[in-house]
């Protein structure tokens, strides 16, 4: 428990009034409290002034209005802070030295409005200014969640601790019919806002750091094979709508882009440098300058014509119906988005492709037709898929602009062990490369003699 006790040093008048704070073996701080006294009128013993007069009376409430001041703010603030700057602040702020700093509410819901309010000048994962729109649209996301979830309660920083985590993270889950993955993320967000709450003061959780979080060990890795893409080109599909859609498919399966940076491509992308045509495209995400070398499969996708623009709403709709179309149907486990109602069931649509009755989007997990699964994410994981093991992994990395090999191979759904077999692939062909190169030596010096 912290005390505090008065001393003064010294014969010489007047003399001043120090402050000793202790609290264990760890803090033990003296300040001078600015307060002076003449030492005939102290008591050393009650560590008080005496109390002749209405002067000395009124320097004793002082002093123990200033020693409650202390404690109270001791009370309140995290040990990590407890200094001798922090109780010269305190005398100083009760005194009137100082005006108090002004705090941040601490109430979680203002914290997240906080980050939606300040977005525009923070430090992104480019290094620049200014939160991305996707990422202000998360935290967005995450107070329209948090404030179903809290209701009347007034949840503040230092609630969310690994309880709160594990209620918060299985109402998602089992209340909204949230995936795995989005709840997560979800948690992730909350533990930022908490975070940058902590930056300012503000008291967190001990166990904060110890929420769980991140990614789901197991992710479902859905891609088009070479045999599927050939089907897809060959479907026999008559729709202009679609014959669009289709060529887009085909070009993000070749050239590795996420479906946002894929879409806003236009013939302003294409470059020939030094004679090698390439495309040439800042990723919107990563920021990252991204160039691919036209492949004669790409080159001959975009033959008779640049696809027209697509939003990407209508572009996953109309992929799924071309994979149908093209007989993708393998039943497979994965996670698609439904439109579901207050209850968690599937609404359907109407014969004119609208839904029947309003709801929320949520993501499902199960097993069905492959077809129901493929969205704009296919095209880069298609690409990544396809190629691994015929490419050097750094090169495909190139172009998907994966930070590391670990993040490539996760995304793919490899793991040491394919990686490890590569290896193994490379070795063996090494071992038939020295072969053939010792029985050329030997032909070579038959010949010679």
């Amino acid at each position: 428990m912290a005390t505090i006790n008065f001393l003064v040093k010294g014969k010489d008048n007047p003399a001043t009034i120090n402050l000793r704070f202790v609290h264990g073996r760890k803090f033990d701080f003296t300040k001078s409290t600015g307060f002076l006294i003449n030492p005939k009128d102290w008591s050393p013993k009650k560590k008080m002034p005496n109390q002749r007069d209405e002067v000395l009376k009124k320097l004793t409430t002082d002093l123990q209005e200033l020693s409650n001041d202390i404690i109270k703010s001791f009370n309140n603030t995290p040990l990590d802070e407890i200094g001798p700057d922090w109780l010269q602040y305190q005398i100083d702020l009760s005194k009137g030295i100082v005006k108090p700093q002004q705090s941040r509410s601490d109430l979680l819901d203002d914290c997240i409005k906080h980050i939606i309010d300040t977005a525009n000048i923070r430090e992104n994962s480019k290094g620049g200014l200014g939160l991305s729109k996707s990422r202000v649209n998360s935290y967005k996301n995450l107070q329209k969640i948090f404030n179903k979830y809290q209701g009347s309660n007034k949840y503040r920083v230092r609630d969310v601790d690994i309880k709160f985590g594990r209620e918060f993270l299985d109402w998602m889950l089992s209340k909204q019919n949230y995936s795995e993955s989005y709840a997560r993320k979800k948690i992730d967000d909350l533990k930022t806002v908490c975070r940058d709450a902590e930056l300012d003061g503000i008291i967190v959780s001990a166990q904060l750091r110890k929420i769980k979080g991140g990614k789901p060990k197991k992710e479902y890795i859905v891609y088009l094979n070479p045999q599927e893409l050939k089907k897809i080109e060959k479907a026999n599909v008559h729709n202009n709508a679609y014959q669009n859609a289709r060529k887009w498919l085909l070009l993000g399966c070749n050239i590795g882009q996420r479906g946002g940076d894929l879409l806003k491509l236009t013939k302003n992308n294409f470059f020939n440098r030094n004679g090698l045509e390439v495309i040439e495209l800042k990723q919107q995400k990563t920021g990252k300058q991204v160039i691919i070398p036209l492949s004669e499969e790409t080159k001959e996708i975009i033959k008779d014509g640049f696809p027209r623009p697509i939003a990407i709403q209508n572009f996953n709709e109309y992929i799924k119906d071309i994979c149908r179309i093209a007989g993708i149907d393998e039943m497979t486990e994965g996670v698609k988005s439904v439109m579901v109602d207050s209850k968690g069931n599937e609404i359907i649509k109407d014969e004119k492709g609208k839904y029947v009755s309003k709801g929320v989007k949520r993501n499902i997990k199960g097993i069905f037709p492959k077809y129901e699964l493929v969205a704009s994410h296919v095209c880069r994981r298609s690409f990544a898929t396809n190629l691994y093991g015929d490419l050097p992994t750094p090169l495909i990395m190139q172009i998907t602009a994966h930070s590391t090999e670990k993040m490539f191979l996760n995304y793919i759904g490899k793991d040491s062990l394919d990686y490890a077999q590569q290896i193994a692939d490379m070795f063996a062909l090494l071992t038939q490369k020295k072969k053939k190169e010792s029985t050329l030596e030997i032909v070579q010096k038959r010949v010679n003699e």
